[in-house]
């Protein structure tokens, strides 16, 4: 697994004019596809594991783009950890040391290094080439900046598939990534039978 200094580690095609051709000239080089994927944890309680759209979003991406050519392609997953403003918000004070901040980030630290292994391992079973890497900050700004550095061919985000009304409230990366990101991107749904009770859950 890939980490640098600071932790640096149905279907709906949204393809701006004239990137569905780069997309395919990318395929047919001798290089490998480089598909970049934003992965998260689950927001369910007691569920300390990838996210359901990340899971939906990273096996169809298996089983639809790398199918049976896996040295054809190399997966980047990008896990953008957010800081927790709301930790404390039922204190009326915080007394800590800068040692109890360190250990806080630290727990962080290892539960993204544990999503991230989840689809490492992922990769390794299907034998494709894989990096990973950890930003802290707002994922969509994030995501969209290591594109532009990264450079991948494709951009693959997870979404909840949440209606017009939920998304007021919540907002939605996949819709920002689409948007701003400089790649094609590709969103995948989660599919309604595996929605948690509350729909804004993953």
């Amino acid at each position: 697994m890939h980490t640098a200094p600071n932790q640096y580690f149905p279907f709906l095609c949204v393809l701006r004019e004239g990137e569905r051709e780069r997309a395919a000239m990318a395929s047919q080089s001798s290089e490998p596809t480089k598909i970049m994927m934003a992965v998260n944890e689950s927001s369910i309680k007691g569920y300390p594991h990838a996210s359901i759209s990340s899971r939906t979003a990273f096996e169809w991406t298996v089983a639809k783009l790398v199918r049976s050519n896996a040295a054809g392609f190399r997966l980047l997953f990008l896990h953008v950890q957010v800081p927790d403003e709301d930790a404390f918000e039922d204190m009326d004070s915080i007394y800590a040391s800068p040692e109890d901040f360190h250990n806080m980030n630290e727990k962080d630290r290892i539960r993204g290094l544990h999503l991230l292994e989840y689809f490492v391992n992922r990769c390794h079973q299907y034998e494709i080439p894989c990096e990973a890497w950890i930003k802290k900050g707002d994922p969509k700004e994030l995501i969209c900046s290591e594109v532009k550095r990264v450079k991948p061919d494709l951009l693959v985000v997870g979404s909840r598939g949440l209606g017009p009304f939920q998304r007021v409230f919540v907002g939605t990366v996949s819709e920002f990534c689409a948007k701003h990101a400089e790649c094609p991107v590709i969103t995948i749904k989660r599919k309604p039978a595996d929605a948690p009770p509350d729909p804004i859950d993953d």
